[in-house]
């Protein structure tokens, strides 16, 4: 973890609720870190059903496959996860951690091993002595209980300097069903399925099926659509729990995603997701600048997303706001590298709402230090219109300063 806070880090954390079913616990298992929590634990009630999505990298880590298998089960009754190491590129040794773990938790829980869900994160190609797990998931399942989600997320940091968590309630037929999310990440992300390790609980009797479908689609628009550095991790796992207690209290018991009586729901779910995605951002590893980048006008959403990342994974791009500098020239150049429809001469950008470029040349109305001032702001808004059609698309990343640097040269040393 860094030791200096992000200056983007949220001015306030939410007050966490209770979720019936679900039961917390941290402790320290000197994975990697002294002095800190490093493995969390979340037992679940019977019943609980669980989704899932995960990294699309070619080498993932042995609890992406473990958690894959297992998905297919759709009901959980624990969660495991350790900072400090990935088990990743670990081979056998890996999946023989990940079986160790599972047998000791599931011993812990009283639960079968298939109901168990894994994930780690931390340096990658070091063996996991899942030994270290002995006698501590043991604890902590007798000792959890309903309630620290902020403890939990501070437990799954490596580079975070922030714990991220978010939470929405709102009414699921007659009763009121809660949210909560958490979220690790600041290096190494870039989208393609979920991003980093982030974990969904909720209340809501949503079955398997139906709460894959949400979790599916959620993730688009979120955490897919936010980019630090363009690295995609071998451990990328987003996991959803919905342990149906709120049926219990007029809740309806939902099979389908496309239910009508999910409509509110859904829309939380997806907020609970942008907001993590959002402080994933906010985290990303040096930033001291947030950057969101709008496209419009593109030929198709899927043309103004791949220029936008294009735009949001460019070191000059990132490296020119974390100068301060509204370098369009450089906007040009990654709209231009995209591989996607685009006229030089119908381009316009602008930083901050202030256009500096239009009809493919500079604005005639521009003004230097009026730009200058506004990418001093730590928010900064890029906004390229194409002029080609109807297709829009926003993605989320950060500046890129010699801290990210300093981070990375140091991680393992």
């Amino acid at each position: 973890m860094s030791s200096s806070v992000s200056p983007l880090t949220p001015k306030t954390v939410p007050d966490m609720p209770v979720i019936a079913g679900i039961r917390l616990a941290t402790a320290e298992a000197g994975i990697r870190y002294k002095n800190r929590t490093d493995v969390l634990l979340a037992v679940m009630d019977k019943g609980t059903a669980v989704a899932g999505v995960f990294t699309k990298s070619k080498c993932p880590s042995a609890p992406v496959e473990w958690c894959r298998a297992k998905l297919k089960g759709g009901k959980a009754r624990a969660l495991v996860v350790n900072s400090g190491n990935a088990n990743a590129f670990t081979g056998k040794t890996g999946r023989a951690s990940t079986a160790l773990t599972a047998k000791i938790a599931a011993k812990a829980v009283g639960c079968s091993e298939s109901e168990i869900f894994l994930a780690s994160t931390g340096v990658i190609g070091e063996p996991l002595d899942a030994t270290k797990f002995d006698g501590v998931l043991g604890r902590l399942a007798e000792t959890a209980e309903p309630g620290d989600y902020l403890a939990a997320a501070k437990a799954i940091m490596t580079t975070d300097t922030f714990p991220k968590v978010a939470t929405a309630t709102v009414k699921l037929g007659k009763a009121k069903v809660t949210i909560n999310g958490m979220a690790k990440g600041a290096g190494m992300i870039a989208p393609d399925m979920a991003t980093m390790l982030s974990f969904i609980f909720t209340d809501a009797p949503i079955a398997p099926a139906a709460l894959q479908a949400l979790l599916k689609s959620g993730v688009e628009d979120t955490f897919n659509a936010v980019t630090i550095d363009g690295d995609t991790s071998t451990s990328d796992t987003l996991l959803a729990f919905a342990t149906g207690a709120a049926a219990g209290h007029g809740a309806p018991k939902i099979s389908r995603a496309s239910d009508p009586r999910l409509k509110a729901f859904v829309k939380a779910f997806n907020q609970v997701l942008a907001n993590l995605a959002e402080q994933v951002a906010r985290d990303g590893e040096g930033a001291r600048k947030l950057v969101e980048i709008t496209v419009e006008g593109a030929k198709t959403k899927a043309s103004a997303r791949k220029i936008a990342m294009s735009i949001a994974n460019s070191p000059l791009v990132k490296t020119a706001i974390a100068g301060e500098d509204a370098n369009w020239g450089r906007v040009v150049m990654a709209v231009g590298k995209a591989g996607e429809p685009a006229d030089r001469d119908k381009l316009s950008i602008s930083f901050n709402g202030i256009r500096v470029a239009r009809s493919g040349a500079r604005d005639p109305d521009y003004d230097e230090a009026q730009v200058s001032e506004a990418m001093k702001a730590p928010e900064i808004a890029i906004k390229v219109s194409l002029g080609l059609g109807k297709g829009r698309d926003r993605v989320l990343t950060c500046d890129l300063t010699k801290e990210y640097v300093a981070i990375n040269g140091d991680y393992r040393s």
